[in-house]
């Protein structure tokens, strides 16, 4: 099932940033015709607000976010996967945090319309409490698999950090 929902997620992902494709393509060939498509950048930012959400929930679920781990990688498997698990506990809190005031948000921006579309602005803010909601769910079973893991192999949760020697030098 989630196999399913994710391969979704990353159709529709797809389909947004080819649709945000056409209509900029649209918009500089009509404007070039002297018709301009006014409407077509407002809903192109209404796109990119939303392809930025599903693609974060995507590299989140791979773990493909930048980090920095000069440290991290030095600690022993146990202590990173607390931190890791400190850590997660505290964007979880701040993800369901912006799923609630992005909700609020949305609820204020009903009746307000974005730019020449005469599209409701809360198109736009609603990609916030979802985005937030479909972090808040990936991470959720991210802290669910390292707790699995610590519970079930105490020691090896991550690949070990490599030594000093572990790595050749190429001197020129």
């Amino acid at each position: 099932m989630s196999s399913l929902f994710h391969k979704g997620e990353a159709f529709l992902a797809m389909l947004l940033l080819a649709a945000i494709v056409l209509l900029v393509f649209a918009a500089g060939v009509m404007r070039w015709f002297g018709h301009p498509l006014v409407w077509s950048v407002d809903v192109a930012q209404l796109l990119f607000v939303w392809v930025a959400f599903l693609g974060a929930d995507m590299a989140l679920r791979k773990r493909a976010h930048i980090g920095i781990d000069y440290l991290v990688k030095r600690l022993p498997n146990s202590t990173r996967a607390v931190l890791d698990l400190v850590l997660g506990v505290l964007v979880l809190a701040f993800l369901v945090t912006m799923t609630v005031m992005g909700y609020r948000l949305t609820m204020l921006n009903l009746e307000r319309q974005f730019g020449d579309s005469g599209i409701s602005y809360a198109f736009v803010t609603a990609a916030v409490p979802v985005g937030c909601l479909l972090l808040a769910i990936t991470l959720t079973a991210q802290i669910l698999e390292t707790l699995r893991e610590l519970r079930s192999h105490p020691k090896p949760v991550f690949a070990p950090a490599p030594k000093a020697g572990d790595i050749e030098e190429v001197v020129p």
